[in-house]
């Protein structure tokens, strides 16, 4: 095999036959080929794509290049769940405990961080002497005893995918759909499941905000699982904003907690417990949908789920009381709830595309200001003031594209005609002078010097709220 041959004809739009897939992968594997030479066949793999058969033979390669977990002496249904990343997504850390105690069992493998994306693995370690690089024989070992193991991949497991997994984080090659798909696929067929569900997300939060692409990730999974004999099913589930309330891998672990104590948010469980009917289907250990949700709620609201956390998090050599006491998690040295005494702005940038969406309710115009001290934009004002419901919706402003160093200036009417004792108005000239003469200072401290100076040009003091919200991309 000729590496370079095979990097050229990929670059150039060619295909690769099975078993030269095989060869190359199997020399990543063994060391014979160089992490340059893997970086730029991924790159030429994300830029020309790859066919059906091309990703079923380079999950086939991967699968190939290390062991597998041989479970069938267990005699019951092996499902797992994975997901594709988002933000604040710690439904793995709840529901391999909860499906586990309802005599399933879970050998979930999952990884770490990857782009945006936090990962279960870093979550899980945040648990005190949690280990999650268990051997082949250790996770075979726990799932006979309690039913259920939270690891990452081994080195037995999908070798070549581990090297793969964190050069393409590292060269930018994340967002394809064949090499997700090999990726997640290599590793899970290799825990000997009998089914497998897939969250998929979607949304300006997923790695793939088209639906279009997140359906063809999704078909492109079950189609793989369906060669191999697994049953896949795959789930799209929204990730437009942060699932739960925590984002940070101890607060997320903490809330996973939570949540096994009947104390989740309500988007966490109605994602978590519609995954969890769809692992009880695939074991046929549920009737039906609503069958599968009861008991997946019952075993919540007795403590059961909780209690098998537990167990898991002992046989893995954490410390157990951290599901009675959370606080024993690590806590940060300074937390500070800031409240907002005022009227205010709700605006959102969406990660990938920078794009800004707001509404003011009613407030000034806001000004979008870029490192070459210039006025950029004016957002115009959006309609009168709001009130806010949790499932209220409301006018927004057109969207704008931000690009990075911009900063954005939401001001109250209050700042902006603080008036002097000579009646003369703040403004917004003096709002710009005083965010360029600032420009280093983070956004917090740029909106403190912006209130105090609309303050001190005022003199006396103001009738009106002196208010100010500054993003910096």
């Amino acid at each position: 095999m000729d590496a370079r041959q095979l990097i050229e004809r990929k670059r150039d739009g060619g295909r690769l036959a099975p078993d030269e897939w095989t060869a190359f992968i199997r020399a990543y594997a063994a060391g014979q080929i160089t992490d340059y030479q893997m970086s730029a066949f991924l790159m030429a793999c994300f830029i020309r794509g790859l066919d059906r058969a091309e990703t079923a033979a380079l999950t086939e390669a991967m699968l190939g290049s290390g062991g597998r977990l041989e479970l069938d002496h267990l005699g019951k249904a092996r499902i797992d769940k994975h997901s594709t990343g988002g933000v604040g997504d710690k439904v793995s850390i709840i529901l391999a405990p909860l499906v586990s105690c309802l005599g399933v069992a879970v050998p979930m493998m999952s990884g770490r961080g990857l782009g945006h994306t936090g990962g279960t693995l870093d979550k899980l370690e945040a648990i005190p002497g949690f280990r999650t690089r268990l051997s082949l024989a250790e996770a075979g070992a726990e799932l006979e005893a309690i039913g259920c193991a939270l690891i990452g991949q081994t080195e037995e497991i999908a070798p070549a995918d581990r090297k793969m997994y964190a050069l393409r984080d590292a060269t930018a090659t994340v967002e394809s759909i064949p090499l997700i798909s090999a990726s997640i696929m290599s590793k899970k067929l290799a825990e000997g499941l009998t089914g497998l569900v897939l969250d998929v997300k979607r949304g300006s939060g997923a790695f793939l905000p088209e639906l279009d692409a997140e359906l063809e990730l999704a078909g492109t999974m079950v189609s793989l699982g369906a060669d191999h004999g697994c049953p896949v099913v795959a789930l799209l589930t929204a990730m437009d904003r942060p699932l739960g309330r925590a984002c940070g891998n101890a607060l997320e672990t903490e809330e996973a907690i939570h949540a096994l104590r009947g104390e989740g948010p309500p988007d966490l469980m109605d994602v978590t417990y519609a995954l969890g009917a769809e692992m009880l289907l695939l074991a046929g250990t549920a009737a039906n949908g609503a069958d599968a949700r009861r008991r997946l709620e019952g075993a919540i609201a007795s403590g059961q789920a909780a209690r098998q956390f537990q167990r898991i998090i002992e046989a893995q050599g954490g410390n157990p009381a951290v599901v009675d006491d959370p606080a024993l998690l690590p806590q940060a040295r300074e937390c500070e709830l800031f409240a907002a005494p005022r009227r205010g702005v709700v605006a959102r940038i969406e990660p990938r595309s920078r794009l800004l969406l707001y509404t003011s309710a009613g407030h000034p115009p806001g000004l979008v200001v870029s490192s070459a001290e210039r006025l950029k934009a004016i957002l115009p004002s959006t309609d009168v003031p709001l009130g806010i419901l949790q499932h209220a919706s409301f006018p927004l402003g057109e969207a704008v594209m931000l690009e990075p160093s911009d900063v954005v200036i939401f001001a109250t009417d209050g700042l902006l005609e603080a008036m002097s004792d000579d009646r003369e108005l703040f403004g917004t000239r003096r709002v710009l002078e005083v965010v360029f003469a600032h420009w280093t200072l983070n956004a917090q401290d740029m909106a403190v010097a912006l209130c105090k100076a609309a303050r001190e040009f005022g003199g006396a003091p103001q009738q009106d709220d002196i208010t100010a919200l500054v993003i910096k991309v």
